[in-house]
């Protein structure tokens, strides 16, 4: 028998849920805005996942069943450049009274936009009880930031979104400061075993009584 939700995975989930419309709309607006043909089909490609992902939800939250899908954007790491380059795109003064928004504008906010998702869809899963309304927002966080990073990858190329870069000597400095545990050092730990009974308030001594409903520690 399936667990009444909690009250808080469900005022967390109506806010999921609302912000996921609310940027399916927001996408569809823009794409009407924007001149590049490149980025509106990239908009509409993420609207088309967002409305999947909505679905889902609707069908998780109202008993219907849902098969949480997840399927990549195309994008391959390491597609795009380090450094700072003269570019005209970065020169130009914000318009305060704008009757059009400018590709760089709308990609930035859906950068927001899905860094944003990217980072609530993991605090709305670990406000969840239910392991399956848990996976959902896991998954629509791992989704916020797949398009984050395609969007990234487009105003890279577009020199909206340089990336200034350290010199080697500097990057090398920086992550030589750490330095790995000895192996011996670390055989001499406490096993997995006993930490992970230590995290789970487990007593390990045989001789502490347990409580009555035979347990003890973190859950009783």
């Amino acid at each position: 028998m399936q667990q009444p939700y909690a009250a808080h995975e469900v005022l967390e989930s109506m806010e999921a849920m609302r912000t996921k419309a609310a940027e399916i709309e927001q996408h569809g607006f823009f794409a009407t805005q924007c001149q590049d043909p490149q980025l509106k089909q990239i908009l509409l490609n993420h609207q088309q996942r967002m409305i999947q992902a909505y679905q889902q939800g609707i069908g998780l939250l109202q008993g219907k069943g849902a098969a949480i899908t997840h399927q990549p954007p195309m994008v391959h790491g390491g597609d795009y450049s380090v450094g700072l380059q003269q570019s005209n795109q970065m020169s130009t003064a914000p318009n305060p009274t704008p009757s059009k928004l400018s590709d760089n504008t709308i990609s930035t906010l859906v950068l927001n936009t899905h860094k944003s998702g990217a980072m609530m869809g993991m605090v709305w899963a670990n406000e969840c009880a239910d392991a399956s309304l848990r996976n959902y927002h896991v998954q629509g966080a791992n989704l916020c930031q797949e398009m984050a990073y395609e969007v990234f990858q487009y105003m890279n190329h577009r020199g909206y979104y340089q990336t200034p870069a350290l010199q080697d000597q500097q990057v090398n400095t920086m992550f030589n400061s750490f330095q790995a545990i000895d192996q011996n050092q670390m055989s001499s730990q406490p096993t997995q075993q006993m930490l992970h009974n230590s995290h789970y308030g487990m007593n390990t001594n045989t001789n502490v009584q347990s409580n009555t409903h035979g347990t003890t520690g973190f859950y009783q």
